[in-house]
């Protein structure tokens, strides 16, 4: 299958880039290499005889158009998108331009490629999507495909207007789409502003561990090898016009998660003295910070047979030592505009 992925230079879609092109697909990855990108994220695969790099604006339509035509894919999995909460609370115009009005161009240049190629039943759109556009949860219950859409920062809504703008494509154009919802990603080459991470490196450099409010929000972790799997099954397998949630079955406060990687991280590379958990800072919350993410993936697992294979204590390990062994990869990315800030204060 020849794929072009928007975004595969980013921490999702790097880890679907290096997967399809081990699996013997061709890949076409295109991405802006805005802030949050990194090449070295597919050096693995960079040499590969299927792989090819676009440096491409998913809001630049006559990029698109040029790229569609040069390589012809069968797919286009979309995963190009600002994804940070935080950014989108002190800069939401960038969300609503790359996620909305990208998106829309990304659609109609998929339009306009799929009608000169005669309308092939064959092509696939699949819009990679987040479960935050369904809002915050209570203590119990967990988001469907049928949830209705909640979102509530302007992150989540730029996504949740990018998925309605898919939906749209497919039935007032016939356009063959097929939409994911994740839970929260985590694993290799995750950038180095979001929670996981930050917990590692401020760790390791014996810096105060801040975790928002009391640390009771809650979360579904999935492994980022689990979801590239996850995708690849969904855009050769998924139904047209169908939608999947896909979620780690892995819930933790994010209390539970930052004293669970300060216990690997005693484990692993002890403190002179003391324990890790000693520099847990409570600092003051989020905006409008969800209560509690959780997906249910009875539809994948059922009409797929796709389950997550990795436990949150074993993918948290597996990250930790990633990061231990990578010291080159991350330090050259915390030069960049915002990364080690506090970030959507609302202030």
């Amino acid at each position: 299958m020849k794929l072009l992925v928007t975004g595969g230079a980013g921490f999702i879609g790097s880890a679907v880039v290096r997967q399809a092109v081990a699996a013997g697909h061709e890949v076409i990855n295109l991405d802006a290499l805005t802030y949050a990108a990194c090449l070295e994220n597919v050096a693995s695969v960079g040499n590969a005889p299927n792989y090819t790099f676009v440096e491409a604006d998913i809001r630049d339509r006559p990029a698109l158009d040029a790229a569609l035509q040069t390589h012809q894919p069968d797919a286009i999995m979309h995963l190009a998108a600002e994804s940070h909460v935080d950014r989108s609370i002190d800069g939401p115009g960038t969300f609503i331009d790359t996620n909305v009005m990208g998106t829309f161009h990304l659609l109609e240049a998929a339009r306009s490629y799929w009608e000169g190629a005669g309308r092939p039943d064959t092509f696939r759109f699949h819009h990679i999507s987040t479960d935050e556009v369904f809002g915050s949860l209570g203590a119990t219950g967990m988001f469907t495909e049928e949830t209705p859409y909640d979102p509530r920062s302007p992150y989540s809504a730029s996504k949740a207007s990018s998925d309605h703008l898919v939906r749209a494509w497919g039935e007032t154009y016939g356009l063959p789409v097929v939409l994911t919802n994740c839970s929260n990603n985590y694993g290799p080459f995750h950038f180095p502003e979001k929670l996981i991470p930050v917990i590692i490196l401020k760790a390791l450099a014996d810096k105060p561990l801040p975790i928002y409010g009391d640390g009771s929000n809650v979360r579904d972790w999935l492994y980022v090898e689990d979801h590239a799997d996850a995708l690849l099954l969904v855009v050769q397998k998924g139904a047209v016009g169908r939608s999947y949630n896909i979620g780690g079955e892995n819930e933790r406060s994010n209390l539970e998660l930052v004293k669970t990687l300060c216990a690997i991280l005693g484990e692993v590379r002890p403190k002179p003295s003391g324990s890790y958990a000693d520099q847990i800072t409570f600092v003051t919350d989020r905006p409008g910070h969800d209560a509690r993410y959780a997906i249910d993936p009875t539809r994948i697992r059922e009409e797929l047979g796709w389950s997550p294979s990795v436990t949150v204590e074993d993918g948290l390990r597996r990250t930790v030592h990633w990061y231990l062994e990578n010291e080159a990869w991350w330090r050259a990315l915390q030069d960049r505009a915002g990364v080690g800030q506090r970030l959507g204060t609302g202030g």
